[in-house]
């Protein structure tokens, strides 16, 4: 049986269609377009990150190396080029700018060690607690998490009234109703500036790590305690045993976070003691914007601003270098 040249025309077509090549083609288009998908929608928050972050990150250091004072503000571009002089000034530690700096990233460091062990404590202890089933635990729950939701500007600014020397509360409490100091105490000035400036910090901050111990206890199965105690372990051993150990990957990431925020607050300092803070309570936030936005030296403040983003480069990298070794060293 022959086939016309008008049939073999007529099933060409379908031939092709039907083919694998053609099937194929269809089928890799769709493939890249879910694949592609993704990034696409990524794109815009990309862009942004790029304008918000990297771009004045980029022209920050550009303007580290330039001699940028009160006399370029107005075109900061002709600000004469002063190649390495501001990091020269701000490490050179026998002379008062970098004695100052070198002050104030001590006093940081001291802030930020307390700061994260005391909320990371209270938040593990306080989650710790709150896994077991007790009446108004949900309410307290909420309780805990209110510092973590105040606006922070609303919540410094009412502690800044509460240490106030003549009529604040906790110098009401303290010294007129408990009798714990023989007068009033100056939190906002002096050395007490640091105890209120810590008090701050870790009444804002240890809900969060509250919120992320108590997610993170949720993953260790009831069945270990169970199994545990049966086996005549008490509740400090569990913790030892089973609690602290299962958390490591949780507290890892945790304690970086904390170390991060802590390290770069600006608000809490700001708006508690203002442009100016106490030597007692310098953070090296403040006394970046205190050397760029007081002094007019936005060149030094930007050499500053440099230094400590690659201080907490190399502290991140260490971390996360050392906790993926224990952690590989855990798993063998």
């Amino acid at each position: 049986m022959t086939t016309t040249t008008a049939d073999a025309a007529v099933d060409e077509p379908s031939v092709r269609k039907n083919s694998p090549g053609a099937a194929r083609g269809p089928r890799r288009t769709g493939r890249i377009r879910r694949i592609g998908l993704p990034y696409l929608l990524l794109l815009p928050a990309l862009l942004l990150e790029l304008l918000v972050h990297l771009v004045p990150m980029v022209i920050g250091m550009v303007m580290s190396f330039k001699e940028l004072t009160q006399f370029y503000i107005r075109d900061w571009g002709t600000a004469p080029w002063s190649g390495l002089d501001n990091y020269t000034m701000s490490v050179d530690f026998d002379a008062p700018v970098g004695e100052a700096l070198l002050h104030s990233f001590f006093v940081t460091c001291v802030f930020t060690v307390l700061s994260v062990g005391i909320c990371w404590l209270l938040g593990t202890a306080a989650a710790i607690y709150m896994q077991d089933v007790f009446r108004g635990r949900g309410l307290l729950r909420a309780v805990f998490l209110v510092p973590y939701a105040l606006p922070v500007y609303a919540a410094v600014i009412t502690w800044a009234f509460m240490f106030q020397h003549d009529n604040g509360l906790v110098n009401h409490v303290l010294h007129d109703q408990l009798g714990l100091t023989d007068k009033p105490s100056f939190w906002l000035i002096g050395d007490n500036s640091f105890v209120a400036l810590l008090t701050v910090s870790v009444w804002k901050g240890w809900p969060f790590a509250f919120l992320i111990v108590m997610a993170g206890l949720q993953n260790i199965p009831r069945e270990l305690y169970e199994a545990a105690s049966l086996d005549g372990a008490g509740l400090w051993q569990q913790l030892r045993r089973i609690t602290l150990p299962s958390l490591r990957p949780v507290n890892q990431v945790l304690v970086l976070v904390l170390f991060l925020w802590t390290f770069n607050d600006f608000n809490t300092p700001y708006v508690l003691f203002g442009k100016a803070a106490p030597e007692a309570a310098d953070l090296i936030s403040i006394h970046i914007y205190q050397s760029s936005f007081v002094t007019w030296n936005f060149g030094a403040g930007s050499a500053m601003s440099v230094l400590l983003l690659l201080f907490l480069l190399v502290v991140t990298g260490v971390y996360l270098a050392l906790t993926s070794r224990g952690r590989k060293a855990a798993d063998v």
